[in-house]
């Protein structure tokens, strides 16, 4: 059943996008730039390499790792019965039914569409795996993140180089130069993109909040900004 997570678009998107930029990357501009031959060039495409596996490697982790579902039959542990219901909304004991479940909910846990499913400590559903983040596999994602963003900063980094050293004559290379261009852009911005989300990841980590909790607590506090705004305009 797993492995069925992988007839997605997205994912197919992915693996397309790994083998386009890995091999722009290593045999196009590396090549370009240093040579294959050398033992310079040969180290840059080796450390890109390192890089590329082991994203590509986290990428199928996360897609195979269970996220981490509230077990069958949970019910919340309560040893002292006679604890009044304001003490237990206190500890955070409280019990909590999933309206699509019908099901006892840990404290962190929600429920995911896509997966039909309570997902323990959910942190949201990612399209690009096919899988929800949760308690099993957020240190894979994480991980993931981290490796994604050093390849595509080093790629920008080697693509730069490359165009930087070399003698453009706009007179009769306009298309490579649209191809270095166009190919700058798109790693570029892949860069920006994996670095802001690994960013904010390690934001989450620092305050220990998942995105869904983040987005509540934002909602929630436009909401309570609106109802005093509307209680003062009165």
């Amino acid at each position: 059943m797993k492995f069925k997570r992988f007839l997605s678009i997205p994912i197919f998107s992915v693996f397309l996008l790994v083998g386009f930029v890995y091999y722009v990357t290593v045999f196009i501009f590396i090549d370009d730039w240093l040579s294959l031959q050398s033992s310079a060039g040969s180290l840059n495409a080796l450390i890109f390499t390192v890089l590329a596996f082991l994203s590509v490697f986290s990428f199928l982790v996360c897609v195979l790792t269970d996220p981490g579902g509230v077990p069958s039959g949970y019910v919340p542990d309560i040893e002292d019965s006679e604890v009044s219901d304001q003490e237990h909304n206190k500890s955070g004991i409280h019990m909590r039914r999933c309206d699509k479940c019908s099901s006892y909910k840990p404290p962190r846990a929600h429920h995911c569409r896509v997966c039909r499913t309570c997902v323990l400590r959910m942190d949201h559903h990612c399209l690009w795996i096919n899988n929800c983040v949760g308690h099993r596999n957020y240190k894979t994602f994480f991980i993931l993140v981290l490796y994604a963003t050093m390849a595509s900063i080093y790629s920008s980094v080697i693509t730069l180089s490359c165009a930087l050293q070399k003698d453009w004559d706009f007179s009769r290379r306009a298309p490579l130069k649209v191809f270095y261009i166009t190919c700058g852009v798109m790693i570029l911005g892949l860069s920006l993109t994996l670095g802001t989300l690994f960013s904010w990841h390690i934001y989450l980590i620092t305050v220990n909040m998942t995105t869904i909790e983040v987005n509540y607590e934002f909602v929630s506090l436009n909401f309570t900004m609106l109802m005093h705004i509307s209680c003062g305009c009165k």
